[in-house]
């Protein structure tokens, strides 16, 4: 099998592209310049520079040429920040592309595509009363970009959606998307404040294995829950606080309102800034006081093999602690 890629240079999609060739399938790659330095890019891939955003439908057609697989391992998530409307920047980085890039690859005679997206999705329609698709413009545009992959499914094409949970591991040169959280966690000073909940959560390792195991066994138009390991926040934090060098630190909880009350100051802080979130941050108490777990059924099903989540947490926290503290340069995570 050929494989063509988007993001093959990403922390998910380099993984996945050293699978797919450890299995004997070729890989073929546009990605965003630079390289991060010391990351772990097989040599054997294929990989042409450039934003297929700017490019046309033919040359990105010539690139799909003899392929039999299209993975997008790109896009943006809730993380990161945009003027308002948000929704706007998620349609053009998440949503039309991939309405784009499966079309293209339909008519390129690619028999199949396996695209990346949130575990929001499968929230929301879990839990239809929380209304999380009107609430959070990110969570709307996740289900609408899994829609519109989905759609395109047909006789010609089989479509699986990866709905991703919280995500660790990290590649040499690239900053985690952790950073976020240790900015966080710093400014509360000796003590974190976090509510009662939990997640689901699984390693880039896992992530990769299910992005293989979905181009090699999905047929039809499937959206897949993924998680493999499921903790709660106390459980996780632990482990934060010790790759800090904070181990013991006191975890108080605090209440759904409060979570709300310091949601509804963020909110405002998005305001004066012309910001606009994709996770409505006062809303998002009811995400973080529940627990987010999923079964490890489907994961398993495509091929997600056992790993040291530990491991992934403390040196994908270690890595983060270093880019806040500026120890490190890194390559930021870029929207390919």
């Amino acid at each position: 099998m050929k494989v063509f890629m988007i993001g093959g240079t990403g922390l998910l999609g380099c993984a996945a592209a050293q699978i797919f060739i450890d299995r004997g399938h070729k890989v073929k790659s546009i990605a965003l310049p630079p390289l991060p330095e010391g990351a772990p890019i097989p040599e054997e891939m294929e990989l042409e520079f450039g934003n297929y955003l700017d490019m046309a439908d033919k040359d990105i057609m010539a690139m799909m040429s003899g392929c039999d697989c299209f993975v997008f391992a790109a896009g943006v998530d809730e993380r990161v920040e945009f003027a308002p409307p948000v929704y706007e920047a998620y349609r053009k980085y998440n949503i039309e592309p991939v309405k784009r890039l499966i079309s293209l690859a339909k008519a390129s005679g690619i028999k199949n595509s396996v695209i990346l997206g949130s575990y929001f999705s499968y929230f929301a329609k879990e839990f239809p009363e929380m209304e999380l698709y009107s609430k959070h413009p990110y969570i709307r545009s996740r289900i609408d970009q899994e829609e519109a992959a989905l759609s395109l499914a047909d006789e010609n094409m089989d479509v699986a959606v990866l709905e991703l949970p919280y995500i660790f591991g990290t590649q040499p040169g690239r900053k985690p998307v952790w950073v976020i959280l240790i900015q966080q966690l710093s400014n509360m000073g000796k003590i974190t404040m976090y509510p009662k909940g939990g997640t689901a959560m699984l390693t880039v390792r896992q992530v990769a294995q299910t992005i293989v195991g979905a181009a090699e066994k999905n047929k039809g138009a499937n959206a897949y829950p993924i998680g493999y390991y499921n903790l709660s926040w106390d459980n996780f934090l632990t482990i934060v606080h010790a790759a800090m060098g904070v181990p013991g630190r006191r975890i108080i909880h605090i209440p759904k309102w409060m979570f709300r009350l310091y949601g509804a100051k963020l909110a405002k802080e998005y305001k004066e800034n012309n910001l606009e979130p994709g996770i409505n941050p006062v809303d998002l108490a009811d995400i973080m006081c529940m627990n987010t777990f999923i079964d490890k059924k489907w994961s398993v099903e495509l091929g997600a093999q056992a790993d040291d989540i530990k491991a992934a947490i403390f040196d994908s926290v270690k890595l983060s602690v270093d880019a806040y503290t500026g120890k490190q340069e890194l390559v930021e995570m870029k929207s390919e």
